[in-house]
């Protein structure tokens, strides 16, 4: 399996990312729910958060998303570099289908909290097209990791069977 292919594959398999930004206000870290599709990785947050305004200011972010393990040996995880857009229009559309798809249940109103739906109607789209990653997995070795750019993630999702 490729890097590219196993980075898919954490990505699926996962949930939360951690985002961080930097802007006039300083720097912001925060955890994030996202739904990804090749190189971009979308995700939702209400604009007046620390976070949301940084990217107003300056959209380079640098994200991760990894395992809560005690043993260093099994350390596995993903540094995203790239820069993140709040969406309009179709864009933000398509990010809420994509979402929508990770996560169907909180798109139903009969299934999903009540706060969840209010929450909804606060939130704008973003997108994180990530233009460097690198998958780290000691299980593999200590210290391994696998460096790529954006393009290899969009061709292991379009390759993917």
């Amino acid at each position: 399996m490729t890097a590219a292919a196993r980075l898919r594959a954490y990505l699926e398999a996962h949930a939360v990312m951690t985002l961080a930004t930097s802007g006039p206000q300083g720097a912001a870290a925060a955890a994030v729910f996202y739904a990804a599709t090749g190189a971009a990785i979308y995700f939702l947050s209400a604009p007046g958060t620390l976070h949301a305004r940084n990217l107003a200011a300056d959209p380079r972010v640098a994200a991760t998303i990894q395992d809560d393990v005690e043993d260093w040996a099994r350390i596995q995880g993903v540094q995203l570099l790239g820069r993140a857009v709040m969406l309009e229009g179709e864009a933000a559309s398509q990010a809420e289908r994509c979402y929508a798809a990770r996560f169907p249940a909180i798109f139903d109103p009969a299934t999903r909290p009540v706060q969840i739906g209010a929450a909804l109607s606060r939130i704008r789209w973003y997108r994180l097209d990530v233009e460097r990653w690198r998958l780290i997995d000691n299980s593999r070795g200590f210290g391994r990791a696998d460096e790529g750019g954006g393009e290899a993630i969009d061709a292991a999702w379009r390759d993917a069977p």
